[in-house]
C-alpha cells in the first residue's frame, strides 16, 4: 500500500512545477459543505465553519462498500483542518493543510457506536490554468483502517474570473486501503464553479459514476 501512495506523491512532485482544488478552509467566517459520491465504493457529506482563514472546526460522515460485497462501514466525526503553510505568488498559490480528530463506527466487522479517530493532510499547487493536489485521508477504529489516497492534475481551457465560470478538466488517481477495492482507480471529471459553487462529475475507468459538489458562504 506505501508503494503505491509513494508512486501517487511522486507523480504530484512531478507536475507541480502546476487552481481549484477543493479545500478544507474556505475563508474567514466562511462555512463549506460537501457531498462527495465515490464510485460507489465511498460517499461521505461534510460542513465545516471557519472561525479564521486558516482553521476551520466541523464533522462529517463517510462510508466504505468493499468493491466485492465483503463489507458495509460508517464512520461519523468531528474534526479540525488546520492551514498549515501557504506561499502566495504573483499567478499561483500553494498550500498545506493537516486535519484530525474523532468519531465512531458502524457496520460490518465494527461493534456499534466504537471509537473511531480520523487524521489526514493536502498539497496543493494551483494557477488559473493548471495544478495539482495530493491528499491523504484516513479513518481507523478497532478491527478497521481505510485511507484513500487522492492524486488530482488538472488543466483549465481558458483562465476566468470570479463572475465567470470556470472549466477544468480533471485526471484523477485514488487508491483505497483496508480492502475496499484493490489497485489504483483512475477517473476523468469535468468540474465547474462560478463563485462558492462546485460541481465535478465523471467516470472511472471502469465505468462507474464519480460526482462531488461544495458550497462555501
Amino acid at each position: 500500500m506505501f508503494l503505491r501512495f509513494a508512486r501517487l506523491a511522486a507523480c504530484a512532485i512531478a507536475v507541480a512545477a502546476g487552481p481549484a482544488a477543493a479545500k478544507p478552509i474556505a475563508f474567514a467566517n466562511g462555512n463549506t459543505v460537501m457531498v462527495e459520491r465515490g464510485a460507489g465504493t465511498m460517499a461521505e457529506l461534510q460542513f465545516f465553519h471557519a472561525p479564521r482563514y486558516w482553521y476551520s472546526l466541523g464533522g462529517g460522515s463517510v462510508a466504505y462498500a468493499a468493491s466485492d460485497g465483503s463489507f458495509d462501514r460508517r464512520v461519523d466525526y468531528l474534526r479540525g483542518n488546520l492551514l498549515v503553510l501557504r506561499w502566495n505568488m504573483p499567478a499561483a498559490q500553494a498550500n498545506v493543510f493537516a486535519w484530525g480528530g474523532f468519531g465512531s463506527a458502524r457496520g460490518d466487522g465494527v461493534a456499534d457506536g466504537s471509537f473511531a479517530w480520523n487524521g489526514g493532510f493536502q498539497l496543493d499547487y494551483e494557477t488559473r490554468r493548471v495544478y495539482a493536489s495530493l491528499r491523504a485521508d484516513q479513518q481507523e477504529g478497532d478491527g478497521f483502517s481505510h485511507r484513500v489516497d487522492t492524486l488530482q492534475l488538472g488543466w483549465a481551457p481558458y483562465q476566468h474570473d470570479y463572475e465567470s465560470v470556470a472549466t477544468w478538466l480533471v485526471v484523477q488517481g485514488r487508491d483505497y486501503t483496508g480492502g475496499v477495492m484493490p489497485g489504483v482507480e483512475w477517473a476523468l471529471l469535468l468540474r465547474l464553479f462560478k463563485g462558492g459553487a462546485w460541481i465535478e462529475a465523471g467516470l472511472t475507468d471502469d465505468g462507474r459514476v464519480q460526482a462531488m459538489a461544495m458550497f462555501n458562504f
